[in-house]
């Protein structure tokens, strides 16, 4: 079975986990510190910081926004972490609704949705393809709001020449086994904040001033430290940060190999009438090509047919506010709840071998012609 997603990891990864092992220094440490630093010269921020996973990323990010009892507006095709973290935080998602071309929020949307209430906009770049952020960020600027830019899917991919999770007040990175940049599993925050990012240290080592790695740095180990507010266990460790710096290392190759499978795809598939493929504004400069959503009325015929010749599939995403936790923040989303019906993902990662893409596309190829013949019988 050809997978979605496969993590493209290699000997350079299992010496790095080695290192450490070999260390003795296994926590958050010298690693992570290394990690941090690299991640943020290139993202281009002052600040990155660390955490176990793109949803500790994204609460953490909301509780430095200060939402706490307010409004956040988001969107509702995202994974359930983006407003999950919302409640977290005692705060009310409201969703707006999406771009049928792109599944990004729209952006046209946002304004009608602030009220005195609204804290923050949390946009998703969906599928590593940028939100249209410059008339986003001038209406946070004239409504004093935080924006914090989910970019789980964006490592790697610009908008108008800047990298995604450099834009926002705050960016919110996953490096979970099946992104762009894979640690197993792992996220990060990104801002040029001094005070945040000094806040957010905290914040994910149980409000400890100081964290273990950083007391161990004079010549006798200083136990004291201070803890002034409630914080959460969510550093990341040397391990993962060991495997986050090669990966890192070869994120543009590994992304230049996405664009190279998606043009393949959009070439040798846009000839099917019945078959929407994933669009690029103007202002994408560099998409991250984390994923490949087709859209297709057939959706489910379409997802056993693959199924049967060896090709998983995807649906990304349900609306979340579709999900009965979500339910009493309703809200008028048509776009969403009418395209989501049409959304299949189909094998993207880097290691996805052109004979196998060649597949793939042969494959949807001959389930739309037995379509037609079916139909026209």
């Amino acid at each position: 079975m050809i997978p979605v997603f496969r993590p493209s990891v290699g000997e350079e990864e299992i010496e790095a986990v080695a290192e450490v092992l070999r260390s003795g220094w296994l926590g958050s440490g010298p690693k992570t510190e290394a990690f941090e630093e690299a991640f943020a010269r290139f993202i281009g921020v002052k600040h990155a910081v660390a955490v176990n996973s793109a949803t500790a990323a994204l609460h953490l990010a909301l509780k430095t926004a200060e939402v706490e009892g307010g409004e956040v507006i988001t969107t509702p095709m995202t994974f359930i972490s983006t407003n999950h973290a919302i409640l977290y935080n005692n705060a009310t998602p409201v969703f707006c609704d999406i771009e049928p071309e792109t599944l990004n929020i729209d952006v046209s949307k946002v304004e009608s949705l602030i009220n005195d209430r609204t804290r923050a906009i949390l946009v998703v770049h969906f599928g590593g393809y940028a939100v249209d952020m410059e008339p986003l960020l001038a209406l946070a600027q004239r409504y004093k709001l935080k924006v914090i830019e989910d970019a789980a899917h964006g490592c790697g991919g610009e908008y108008r020449s800047r990298r995604l999770g450099s834009i926002g007040n705050f960016g919110c990175f996953s490096f979970h086994a099946v992104k762009n940049l894979s640690c197993g599993d792992g996220g990060m925050i990104t801002t040029n904040d001094a005070n945040a990012a000094r806040r957010l240290r905290s914040l994910r080592w149980m409000g400890i001033s100081r964290d273990t790695w950083g007391r161990s740095q004079n010549t006798r180990y200083n136990w004291e430290y201070r803890v002034e507010e409630l914080g959460f266990k969510y550093q990341m460790n040397d391990i993962a940060a060991a495997i986050g710096l090669v990966q890192l290392s070869r994120l543009q190759e590994k992304n230049r190999r996405r664009e190279e499978i998606t043009r393949l795809f959009s070439e040798r598939l846009q000839g099917i009438e019945e078959l929407g493929l994933p669009v690029r504004k103007d202002y994408m400069t560099r998409p991250a090509y984390h994923n490949y959503v087709i859209r297709t009325k057939r959706r489910d015929e379409l997802s056993e047919f693959l199924k049967g010749k060896g090709i998983a599939t995807s649906v990304h995403y349900f609306p979340n506010n579709l999900y009965p936790i979500y339910r009493h923040f309703e809200a008028p989303t048509p776009v969403c709840h009418r395209i989501w019906k049409t959304l299949l993902t189909i094998p993207l990662f880097p290691d996805l071998k052109d004979s196998e893409v060649d597949y793939i596309v042969s494959s949807i190829h001959d389930f739309f012609i037995r379509a037609r013949r079916n139909s026209s019988g």
